[in-house]
């Protein structure tokens, strides 16, 4: 006899902050591998986009309206999912923003913001989807973390403290759900190509290069992409019962030596961002 049951052929999925970045990635990535995936953000119309991306390639998706910092919206997704797609399997935590600036110099209204979305959005959704994960015994929690949440990087103290808040929260979640069948898992992304942070103005972005640079944070300008955190996270959910992935660090492979002569310091130049 296994010592767990094997995990349903339909495993419904609810994506936190999938209207674009890691998220839209992660649903996409997700509903090819057969996942019916439910994508959630403020930003609905995107998401609805998204949707009929998956659809035309023969997934199984919906758009819901989520804001994370209202109670009531977080209920209202994971009632509107369970409705039309079934009992939620997995939860992928990726709703979010990244706020650039010195934690002297911007407000603590700013500070709080992030705490709000990061960790206590994250919170939100995880304790409206465990009643029915427990009362199955099986479910996965699945929460993007950061890079950053290890080795803080200065001009990031609110996201950074932030994200190192929910490694807490995920490492308690480990310890007191152990025996339940529901498994919490961290992925942490290290430096990645999205819109999240990168559509600040220069004036905000290119001191903080200059800052990690000096602190040894930038030592090339390869960056991943999206879609690497969405099949990272898919494999997550994919693990077989009988065991879980507690934590994972994801982070951009530098140039090959051969193809240049000298490694590229990231650093904002004329022409923005590295593509």
């Amino acid at each position: 006899m296994p010592r767990f049951e094997p995990l349903p052929a339909r495993r419904p999925a609810l994506v936190a902050g999938a209207s674009s970045g890691i998220g839209a990635a992660t649903a996409i990535e997700l509903a090819a591998h057969g996942f019916p995936v439910a994508l959630a953000a403020r930003r609905v119309e995107k998401c609805e986009e998204i949707v009929d991306q998956i659809k035309a390639a023969g997934g199984e998706a919906i758009a819901v309206h989520l804001d994370v910092t209202d109670p009531d919206s977080v209920k209202g997704c994971v009632e509107r999912t369970v409705a039309e797609l079934g009992d939620i399997e997995v939860l992928v935590a990726g709703a979010g923003d990244t706020y650039f600036g010195k934690l002297h110099e911007i407000s603590t209204d700013s500070f709080e913001s992030q705490l709000q979305i990061h960790l206590v959005g994250a919170n939100r959704l995880a304790t409206a989807v465990l009643p029915g994960m427990l009362e199955r015994q099986r479910g996965d929690l699945i929460f993007v973390g950061s890079d950053v949440a290890l080795r803080q990087r200065p001009h990031m103290g609110a996201y950074g403290a932030a994200k190192a808040g929910l490694v807490a929260m995920v490492t308690n979640f480990q310890m007191e759900l152990e025996g339940t069948g529901v498994r919490a898992s961290i992925v942490h992304p290290g430096p990645t190509k999205t819109s999240m942070g990168w559509s600040l103005p220069a004036e905000l972005i290119g001191p903080a290069l200059e800052d990690w640079a000096k602190w040894g944070q930038a030592r090339h300008d390869y960056f991943l992409r999206a879609a690497d955190l969405g099949r990272a996270i898919t494999f997550v959910a994919e693990t077989p019962r009988g065991g879980f992935i507690a934590n994972m660090e994801l982070q951009p492979e530098a140039p090959l030596a051969s193809a240049s002569k000298e490694r590229q310091q990231l650093k904002l130049g004329d022409e923005g961002m590295p593509s």
